[in-house]
C-alpha cells in the first residue's frame, strides 16, 4: 500500500507565499516523475509544475511559470511546491501525483489513487 500526503495549505494574502509539500509513503523504494495539480471550486483539477526522477529538468504551467518552484527531496520521498506571489485565482486544492519504483530492479509504477489535498486560499 501506498499512499500521498499533502500539507502546507492555508490561508494567505495576495502576493504573499506558501510551500505545500508532498510525501509518499509506504511500500517505496524512490519516487521518480512528479507533479502537483490544482483544482479550483466548479472547475476540472489541472496541472501545475512537474519534476522529472532525478530533478533535473521541472516543467510549469503558463499561469504558474517565474512564480512557483517545484523541488524534491529523495532522501524523504517528497516533493515540494513553494509558491510566491500569490494571487486569489491560485486558490484551489492542491494535489500531487506520478510514480515510483517499488524496488530497485522494477519499473516505475503510478501511485493511482489521489491524495486528500491541502487548501490553498488567497484572499484579502
Amino acid at each position: 500500500q501506498v499512499q500521498l500526503v499533502e500539507s502546507g495549505g492555508g490561508l494567505v494574502q495576495p502576493g504573499g507565499s506558501l510551500r505545500l509539500s508532498c510525501a509518499a509513503s509506504g511500500s517505496i523504494f524512490s519516487i521518480n516523475a512528479m507533479n502537483w495539480y490544482r483544482q479550483a471550486p466548479g472547475k476540472q483539477r489541472e496541472w501545475v509544475a512537474g519534476i522529472t526522477g532525478r530533478g533535473g529538468t521541472t516543467n510549469y504551467a503558463d499561469s504558474v511559470k517565474g512564480r512557483f518552484t517545484i523541488s524534491r527531496d529523495n532522501a524523504k520521498n517528497t516533493v515540494y511546491l513553494q509558491m510566491n506571489s500569490l494571487k486569489p485565482e491560485d486558490t484551489a486544492v492542491y494535489y500531487c501525483n506520478g510514480n515510483y519504483y517499488r524496488d530497485a530492479l522494477s519499473l516505475p509504477r503510478d501511485f493511482g489513487s489521489w491524495g486528500q489535498g491541502t487548501q490553498v486560499t488567497v484572499s484579502s
